[in-house]
């Protein structure tokens, strides 16, 4: 089976690659920026064609969350034009597409978690212009009797690349004090559980496409953090991990988003719900002991903190 990756270089997209590279029955087509404009639709049906691909993840994106304001423009085209068109290519194919978005499409003025179905709100251009790629998706395979989608909202990820928790660690290395936001909640989300959660939506054991119900999903590991929080539990398992820092626990210091202002406003609450694919996921693997993530197959996730401390300690080892 064909399988193409847009976004090959990010976080997720490396994290699919480790996955898909073990088997040798798929074909992968990985995309990087370089090799498509996700600007340039011509360039993107060009790829499309080219794969001949039944499953596609689009693990590229528009990150540059406070950039958006003033690049609006572009922050549209790769998060919401691009999105279209790979969508319109699944439905006229018969094809799966896997599309990430995020929990930036609140407002986070909400108590306790999001669901899947409560209202969007999103506060500034990155959060309004990955919205505006949901509803495209949507509306294009709302037409169509062909094909499949799974738009999987999640947060905080991190994985191979830049990403919080690498800052951290850095920066625990140079200094002996830090402040980090305490009044902004959410979930950190492993790109490598993330893919692997995907996968498992997805594909058969034996790696050719199932079907699922189309929608959007919430995909983040169980319980809730704030940055400083995470700031916390980032510096405790380097240190239980043998790292040398300037940085003790102590030394971290919680200060609310007020004292950090940004170009972009950002949710304060960004908790999701995920019993909607935790469902999903079970019920299609009761019978199947043949899984991406074994939690999958009795309806819970890991929590975030032991995938922190796993990849904090693998780090460490590197």
């Amino acid at each position: 089976m064909n399988v193409i990756v847009f976004g090959a270089a990010g976080q997720l997209g490396k994290a699919f690659h480790r996955l898909l590279s073990e088997h040798q029955n798929l074909v992968v087509h990985y995309v990087t920026r370089t090799e498509c404009d996700l600007s340039d639709p011509n360039a993107i049906a060009k790829v499309l064609k080219e794969s001949q691909a039944k499953l596609i993840i689009n693990a590229a994106a528009y990150t540059a969350v406070d950039q958006a304001e003033t690049e609006k423009d572009l922050a549209y085209v790769v998060n919401a034009k691009a999105p279209e068109f790979m969508a319109q290519y699944a439905a006229q194919n018969d094809a799966t597409l896997l599309h990430y978005s995020t929990d930036y499409v609140f407002d986070g003025k909400q108590s306790g978690f999001y669901l899947e179905d409560e209202a969007c709100n999103p506060l500034g251009v990155y959060g309004k212009s990955k919205r505006a790629g949901e509803l495209a998706i949507q509306k294009v395979f709302e037409k169509s009797d062909l094909g499949q989608y799974a738009i999987l909202r999640t947060s905080w990820v991190y994985g191979e690349g830049g990403n919080f928790i690498r800052t951290i660690l850095r920066l625990a290395k140079e200094r002996e004090e830090l402040k980090v936001i305490n009044d902004q909640y959410g979930v950190p989300t492993s790109a490598h559980w993330l893919a692997c959660i995907s996968l498992e939506l997805c594909l058969d054991s034996d790696y050719q496409i199932k079907s699922f119900p189309s929608g959007i999903y919430h995909a983040v590991p169980a319980g809730e953090t704030t940055w400083y929080d995470l700031a916390c539990q980032v510096v405790d398992s380097a240190i239980e991990s043998g790292e040398i820092l300037k940085l003790k626990r102590e030394a971290i210091k919680a200060i609310p988003a007020t004292d950090y202002p940004l170009p972009a406003p950002r949710p304060q609450n960004s908790r999701m719900g995920t019993l909607k694919l935790r469902t999903i996921l079970a019920v299609k693997n009761a019978h199947d002991s043949s899984s991406y993530n074994q939690s999958a197959q009795v309806g819970t996730f890991p929590d975030w903190r032991k995938m922190v401390q796993k990849y904090v300690k693998d780090l460490s080892a590197k």
